[in-house]
């Protein structure tokens, strides 16, 4: 399908927008039949609104490759490696 880019109008600001042909197929991909009805900078707002500025919260950690204790942000399942920043870029740059 071929898709093109649409201006679209922001139901809560009134600004014009463009809903690109990248951002339409993305859509169809993941099966959305409803065109944005709000502008990115509303609908970044309503994310914020909705999701709030809270911090995430860190898990205390020993890095697997040099030993150091660091913070993650997730809850370490203890079948993979845990890295902290500087060893997770090491072993990512090694990729």
């Amino acid at each position: 399908m071929s898709y093109a880019d649409k201006t679209l109008t922001c139901r809560e600001c009134g600004a014009e927008f463009v809903f690109t042909a990248g951002e339409q197929e993305f859509f169809a991909m993941r099966g959305l039949m409803n065109e944005p009805s709000r502008c990115p900078a509303c609908r970044g707002r309503r994310r914020q609104e909705r999701y709030g500025n809270a911090p995430r919260q860190m898990h205390e950690v020993i890095c697997s490759e040099c030993g150091a204790p660091a913070q993650v942000p997730f809850v370490p399942r203890g079948d993979r490696p845990v890295y902290c920043s500087t060893c997770f870029e090491k072993v990512k740059a090694q990729r």
